[in-house]
């Protein structure tokens, strides 16, 4: 019988470790470890520098918005004059979606492509400021696309609503 008590006993300080390890292990994972859903907010970024330096640089009228409300946040910016004088600008729209502004002198068709994700051509044409866009539809991004401007393609394009592409396309100017 004197063994068999040092087993039970063995059994329930085995059992309340157990209970103890467990109990700190679900307090750890509450409090200190952070369970927050949402996405991390995105940083504004100044592009005047940038849109300086494309204008001097690029061999074609670089557009950026003017006139955009606040609550669109520039995200991304970046002039890469060795990659067909390419310009980019994105920004996070006030429902959370993404927009950019993409222009190249680089060979339409590829520049299309790359810039809208994949995006194919429809029959639609929208009026926007007076000039003729192009609406393109993706799986990943819808587009706006202009091929009028001298010297360059310029695409707007993005997840944002078909409003807030068009939005983005008004907005935009040389200089």
């Amino acid at each position: 019988m004197a063994g068999s008590n040092g087993r039970q006993k063995t059994a329930r300080d085995m059992i309340l470790s157990l209970v103890v390890i467990s109990i700190v292990g679900l307090v750890v994972y509450f409090i200190a470890i952070p369970h927050d859903d949402h996405a991390p907010e995105l940083k504004r970024v100044d592009y005047r520098v940038e849109l300086v330096t494309a204008r001097r640089a690029a061999s074609y009228p670089v557009a950026a918005p003017e006139g955009l409300p606040s609550t669109w946040k520039a995200t991304s910016v970046r002039f890469q004059g060795e990659k067909s004088d390419r310009w980019h600008l994105g920004f996070q729209t006030p429902d959370g979606q993404y927009v950019q502004v993409e222009q190249s002198t680089q060979k339409p068709a590829d520049f299309i492509d790359q810039a809208s994700q994949g995006a194919s051509a429809t029959e639609r044409t929208e009026e926007i400021d007076g000039r003729t866009w192009t609406r393109y539809s993706g799986g990943r991004y819808d587009a706006l696309v202009l091929k009028d401007t001298p010297g360059s393609t310029t695409v707007v394009a993005g997840t944002g609503s078909a409003e807030e592409l068009r939005t983005m396309a008004a907005a935009l100017k040389t200089e």
